[in-house]
């Protein structure tokens, strides 16, 4: 699942790979970009910012500097591989850009709002994000700040607007708000303690950095890394209740009807 420390993670990978080296050639397969060539710019280094990654560059000659921005979303994906080594990640017609250099090769599958724009202009494309989880300048007073702006928003869907914090997807959603006994429809303005919720996700999201596997529960293994995501049906590993699934807004959440009371707020049944 691409959330915050999944990009986080992917960041890294083509910062290994690609940091301080020169590009020896490019090819974007999405038509905004199709005659855009890279071939001799340095890659400065890879970032993210929450679902967002940014490939900051330098030009050859002069003292220009890009930014290759990308989005996840569900499906996208990059990945490095050894010059020479074969691209087995996904399909072919999913690449949508390929950098090369003399060791590495960086393929990105399935991109979404691929853009190349100057780097002093980055806030064009993430200007808009609220706090990082995972950025060096988390701010958890403004994270708080921005949700409680919105008190009629349930908090399962304010969790997810990015605009209030960069970072967490459905997953996290999910399992911070068991965590917390919090129903997803519970309004932001009755939530007890954004402060406790808000600091919640940013430990979970900081735990899976440098690890594929996510996990909330403290265990790797297969089927035993969530408490309530992706468990429909399954017993709650706290009260055996049956956990159940049901759409809120444009996503599907999880919860504990048990361990996640409705508040009297809430919507009806």
């Amino acid at each position: 699942m691409p959330e915050g420390d999944t990009v986080w993670n992917t960041a890294r990978v083509l910062h290994r790979a690609l940091a301080g080296v020169r590009l020896t050639g490019s090819d974007f397969r999405v038509p905004q970009l199709a005659a855009t060539d890279l071939a001799g710019w340095t890659v400065r280094e890879s970032a993210s910012r929450g679902k967002h990654l940014l490939l900051r560059l330098a030009a050859p000659e002069t003292a220009e500097q890009r930014t290759l921005h990308s989005h996840l979303r569900m499906e996208g994906a990059w990945r490095a591989y050894a010059s020479g080594e074969r691209w087995s990640a996904r399909p072919a017609h999913l690449i949508r850009v390929v950098l090369r250099s003399a060791t590495a090769v960086a393929v990105g599958y399935h991109l979404h709002e691929l853009a190349l724009v100057p780097t002093a202009e980055e806030h064009t494309l993430v200007g808009h994000l609220g706090p990082d989880l995972l950025g060096p300048d988390w701010d958890a007073d403004e994270a708080v700040r921005r949700l409680a702006a919105h008190p009629d928003t349930t908090i399962g869907e304010a969790l997810l607007d990015q605009r209030n914090l960069a970072g967490v997807g459905n997953l996290y959603k999910c399992e911070v708000l068991f965590l917390r006994g919090i129903s997803p429809w519970t309004p932001v303005g009755a939530v007890p303690d954004l402060a406790g919720t808000v600091t919640l996700a940013q430990k979970l999201l900081a735990a899976n950095r440098g690890r594929w596997t996510q996990s909330t529960t403290g265990s790797l293994h297969r089927g035993r890394t969530s408490y309530v995501y992706g468990r429909r049906a399954q017993p709650c590993r706290r009260c055996g209740t049956a956990i159940r699934k049901e759409e809120l807004g444009e996503r599907v959440t999880y919860w504990c009807p048990v361990c996640q009371p409705e508040h009297p707020a809430t919507r009806p049944g």
